[in-house]
């Protein structure tokens, strides 16, 4: 007879810190999450710096980053579903390290193209769709349904904290190291979350092989599981309009920053760094906020107390208004993580076990497979009638973002719907 791990219950006093394998997830997770800090500096500033990439190159080298979940979004899931998910999580950690690897190699023996560039960013982008996905299918997995809220906001407040750090320090290593090497902490990153994946015991078995299945057929099942579900339907309009525009305002973010404005990398990265106060508070409130407002309301009212912090940015100058423009990063910040937090929750509350995969690349080809057509009109935009102007027509594109939510069942729903309890996985290292 074998019994159930104490520490692998997630509401029992102390809650997920006594889960050792959540543990060991995290803590590869949140140096992971700080190395990507760094190359989300540095690979934009790679191009401006070290390529010296025109505004539109800089844009295309966004959108070559998020290309990935529209062209292996869907059968990501699929292919995900027939997986043991730990293994794909190590794996594309390792994947992607090289490809980051690749960068200071080829500036050291003087062959750094925006062609490589791009190479990689495409690389980086297909390994984190497949990380994602398996990353979100497998947390129910680990900790259970009822562990997910804290799950999330845990894992999100420790990506706040690396958001904090990861960009002061990221541009500091610019500085001194210069861009192109300072991506070496990034890849080091991913070698360390492969290590700690690698060190979680639960062993979930490999999902049986179904002898009619048909990828065709799954991505189906995945496409009419989201499309079919209102609320879901809502809550995918409502992130991929966000990612859009966000999206479009990040592909010329930093040449603002770093061209018009002409800031060095140390100040790009403080001025970057300061939004994640506010995802930090965030992912501390998501729980207590969505409880005293209700579930539904906390969705969208978290998408619109964001919009006007996106005007900020195309009038920011050489003065008093970065630290506006600070400001506005911090609400926009505890906004994002707090529906984050409230929306995956419920999605992988929702879905059945075997559909997660699918579901969560489903939900990735819809809310940021309008990623890389956001970076695509950002450089074609900043290039043509200007990065001010660009921004400008994102942040008006942005604020209607939470109409889909707002408009839904979710205005007023306080207790979402769930799936029926799974029982939690056991740990094979207790003793019978």
């Amino acid at each position: 007879m074998t019994t159930t791990d104490p520490t692998t219950t997630p509401h029992r006093r102390g809650g997920l810190w006594h889960h050792r394998d959540f543990r060991r997830l995290w803590i590869g997770e949140t140096v992971s999450q700080f190395g990507s800090t760094v190359s989300q500096l540095a690979l934009p500033l790679v191009a401006i710096l070290a390529v010296h990439a025109s505004t539109f190159e800089v844009g295309l080298l966004t959108t070559a980053e998020t290309a990935a979940f529209l062209l292996v979004g869907l059968p990501a899931g699929a292919w995900v579903d027939r997986m043991r998910r730990r293994s794909v999580l190590i794996i594309n950690d390792i994947l992607r390290a090289i490809a980051l690897g690749s960068i200071p190699v080829a500036q050291w023996a003087g062959m750094l193209t925006i062609g490589q560039l791009y190479v990689v960013a495409l690389v980086v982008g297909v390994c984190t769709v497949f990380f994602d996905v398996a990353y979100q299918s497998y947390l129910p997995e680990l900790v259970g349904r009822k562990g997910l809220v804290e799950g999330n906001a845990k894992l999100q407040a420790s990506e706040s904290v690396s958001q904090i750090a990861g960009p002061s320090v990221g541009g500091l290593l610019i500085q001194v190291l210069t861009a192109p090497f300072a991506v070496v902490v990034d890849a080091l990153s991913f070698l360390w979350s492969a290590s700690w994946l690698a060190a979680i015991k639960a062993r979930p078995a490999k999902p049986p092989r179904q002898p009619d299945r048909q990828l065709r057929r799954e991505i189906g099942e995945g496409l009419r599981f989201v499309l079919g579900n209102r609320l879901l339907r809502a809550i995918a309009l409502c992130t991929g309009t966000s990612n859009l525009f966000s999206v479009m305002t990040f592909a010329v973010f930093y040449v603002l920053l770093a061209r018009d404005l002409g800031l060095s990398p140390g100040w790009i990265g403080l001025i970057s760094s300061t939004g994640a106060v506010g995802g930090l508070t965030g992912a501390f409130l998501a729980r207590r906020f969505a409880d005293r407002v209700g579930q539904g309301p906390a969705i969208w009212l978290s998408v619109l107390v964001i919009a006007p912090c996106g005007f900020v940015v195309p009038f920011v100058q050489r003065d008093w208004t970065l630290a506006l423009l600070a400001v506005a990063q911090i609400i926009t910040s505890m906004g994002v993580v707090i529906y984050n937090i409230t929306q995956v929750s419920f999605r992988q509350g929702l879905c059945p076990p075997a559909l997660l995969g699918r579901m969560n690349a489903t939900m990735r080809f819809l809310v940021w497979g309008t990623m890389p057509l956001g970076a695509f009109l950002g450089g074609v935009l900043g290039s043509t009638i200007g990065v001010r102007s660009a921004l400008l027509v994102a942040a008006c594109g942005g604020a209607l973002a939470f109409l889909p939510v707002f408009l839904s069942p979710l205005r007023r729903m306080r207790e979402l719907p769930v799936y029926q309890d799974p029982p939690i996985m056991e740990d094979p290292t207790h003793p019978a």
